[in-house]
């Protein structure tokens, strides 16, 4: 008797038990998974950012280089067809990002031809270079990775004075860099500069 009291008294977990133990610790390895999933998701989205944000640097660089060297002037720093100024160089709307072509200029005429980059090796399509397996990091012997996912539009536009009037020696520029970013969608990086006719 005493050892069936004995014996009745062990026991172990049952069968239904085990199972939703099983469920549950599954439900919370799939969250983790899931988290981890997002985490390198936003890390490979983390690089397009960059890439975006020192694609919009670098066109408010170039059209500050050309005006301090003299290479355009304050009458062609807007964008063409605008009411700014009568002789605008830089391209209206989104384009892809190209070289800078011949005139050394992002985002003006000879880099894009309605359709496509110019070609060529000033305004070829953008792309980074990253070392070979040798280490050395050029043109002709790195890896290209080109940026076709990645467009960009400048805007030049006259900044106004508290009355509403243009200010005569003052202009905002205003650089959208968009990108596509996988299960994100379209993503947007813009930067805003002003610019004076005066270096």
């Amino acid at each position: 008797m005493r050892i069936r009291k004995f014996a009745s008294l062990q026991r172990g977990f049952t069968l239904m038990e085990t199972m939703i133990a099983v469920i549950v610790l599954t439900i919370g390895v799939l969250g983790l998974a899931a988290a981890l999933a997002d985490g390198m998701a936003y890390m490979n989205m983390s690089q397009y950012d960059y890439i975006a944000q020192q694609k919009a640097a670098e066109a408010v660089e170039s059209i500050f280089t050309a005006r301090d060297i003299g290479q355009a002037t304050w009458s062609t720093i807007c964008n063409a067809t605008s009411s700014v100024c009568s002789s605008g160089i830089f391209l209206n709307g989104t384009t892809p990002l190209c070289g800078p072509g011949a005139d050394g200029i992002l985002g003006t005429a000879d880099d894009f031809n309605g359709a496509a980059c110019a070609g060529g090796a000033l305004a070829a399509p953008d792309a980074l270079i990253l070392p070979n397996s040798s280490g050395v990091v050029n043109s002709s012997s790195g890896n290209l990775i080109p940026l076709s996912n990645f467009n960009r539009t400048i805007a030049i536009t006259p900044v106004l004075d508290g009355a509403g009037n243009p200010i005569a020696n003052l202009r905002q520029i205003q650089v959208t860099v968009t990108y596509a970013s996988g299960r994100f969608g379209s993503r947007s990086y813009t930067l805003t500069a002003y610019i004076s006719n005066f270096s």
